[in-house]
């Protein structure tokens, strides 16, 4: 079922509700409120039929005669008049008598002054009339033809009008339904446009402050990101493939001149080595492409544990120092960095990596191969600081300097792949931390910012 009737059916239904609460309460208190003027009418037919009898001239077959000629066109009211001792001193109609009062009752009317009751469709009073200071008891009982045909009357009138403002409702929810989520028929129509090739496109968006503008500018908000990792895509396959490319081209050229014509043995050692050279610089991109693969999944699918930060820091100087032999590390922890501020939840292989990536990186660009690691804290952040002499790093390669393959004039003269940094900034980021550079003054520095835990106790 679509939005739009459900909408129409859930506003119909709803109003519908409200419809019949409303009709029942209308004819509810239409119906108590006959019913009480009826039997003020009773009353006052009572009252008037007594002071007829007590105090006028007409003889009781006179009166008689009155009710029988009032009942060929209406229904007229009987009333009955018994004295103290019950016995019936006057009575319209005792052929016919609807009430077929008894002792018991007229005692109760007696004792209560004034009673009122129905009798199947019939309603009746009973109350107490004082005559020459002697008390009377006066019944009267009639059937309220008029206030039932009006009740009857507003009932139907209430039915009909409850049906055509049904109908009219339900036509004006299709209408309203249909104008409110038109802008949203026309985004579907526009999203149907925007495919693989296509993404440049965009959703119409208006000046309106509403939900379906809300929605609009988030969904180009999404297809900006998509569109941005289409192209980032693109650029990164590109990049590997020009990567890979190069040192197979050479691998190929090496090997075909080696077997096409005869060596000496020092010609095929050089080329076993430049063949070797080139094998383990394309296996050094592998390296890095699968940790670029394991930092870009989902947090959630990889294994976070409680871990040291000095504790990796040490493992990876330690590993780099063992494959670069004329690297110098340095590792300096503050006094003031308390044990338990250096306990973060991680994954050990992937900071191991960006620790040896920033290690490596500030090693092979400075003069001396030396980096100095530095941890001290602040109020709220644990900063690792790795510090590296040598030459500066212009504005224009820092602002760009975590782009994925993104090489500068003075990278280029160092082998690399323009993986490391990128990929650097991803771990980071995938630990919640944060990653920043300066380079200035001779001097390029890297600090990495842990948000320190409020809530952990060094004593637990």
């Amino acid at each position: 079922m679509k939005i739009r009737t459900r909408l129409t059916l859930l506003f119909t239904f709803i109003t519908a509700t409200l419809m019949v609460f409303y009709g029942i309460a209308v004819y509810y208190s239409s119906s108590k409120a006959r019913e009480v003027s009826f039997y003020a009418q009773l009353r006052t037919e009572a009252i008037a039929k007594a002071n007829l009898f007590f105090q006028s001239t007409l003889s009781e077959k006179e009166m008689h005669r009155l009710y029988k000629n009032n009942t060929k066109t209406l229904n007229e009211v009987q009333v009955a008049i018994y004295d103290s001792e019950f016995n019936l001193i006057y009575h319209d109609d005792s052929k016919v008598d609807y009430i077929k009062e008894n002792p018991e009752m007229l005692s109760n009317i007696f004792r209560n002054k004034d009673i009122s009751f129905f009798i199947n469709d019939l309603q009746a009073i009973g109350t107490v009339y004082s005559h020459n200071q002697k008390e009377y008891v006066v019944t009267a009982a009639g059937y309220d033809q008029y206030g039932y045909s009006s009740i009857t009357h507003l009932l139907t009138i209430s039915i009909i009008a409850f049906t055509c403002i049904l109908i009219l409702i339900y036509l004006a929810g299709i209408f309203l339904s249909k104008k409110a989520l038109n802008p949203l028929s026309e985004m579907v129509s526009q999203i149907k446009r925007i495919t693989a090739g296509k993404l440049q496109l965009r959703i119409k968006t208006t000046g309106e402050k509403d939900e379906l503008n809300e929605l609009a500018q988030n969904f180009n908000g999404m297809l900006e990101r998509l569109e941005n990792s289409f192209e980032a895509q693109k650029h990164f396959v590109s990049n590997i493939s020009h990567e890979l490319r190069t040192p197979l081209a050479a691998i190929i050229t090496e090997l075909e001149i080696a077997s096409e014509k005869e060596q000496t043995n020092k010609d095929y050692r050089q080329t076993i080595k430049s063949t070797l050279d080139d094998a383990r610089n394309m296996a050094r991109l592998s390296n890095s492409l699968m940790d670029l693969a394991k930092a870009s999944y989902d947090p959630n699918e990889i294994g976070f544990s409680e871990l040291r930060l000095d504790e990796v820091l040490l493992e990876s100087y330690t590993k780099t120092i063992k494959e670069n032999t004329e690297y110098k590390v340095s590792l300096n922890i503050e006094t003031d960095v308390e044990e338990h501020q250096l306990i973060v939840q991680g994954n050990q292989y992937l900071l191991r990596v960006a620790f040896n990536n920033l290690i490596d990186n500030a090693c092979k660009y400075s003069p001396e191969h030396s980096c100095s690691i530095i941890i001290k804290n602040s109020d709220k952040n644990l900063h690792i600081s790795f510090i590296n002499t040598g030459a500066v790093i212009p504005q224009e390669d820092l602002q760009r300097i975590f782009e994925p393959f993104y090489r500068s004039d003075i990278s280029r003269k160092e082998k690399g792949y323009g993986i490391g940094l990128f990929l650097t900034e991803k771990i980071i980021h995938l630990h919640n931390a944060t990653i920043a550079v300066i380079s200035e003054n001779n001097k390029t520095v890297f600090t990495v910012l842990f948000e320190l835990n409020p809530d952990f106790s060094p004593d637990r």
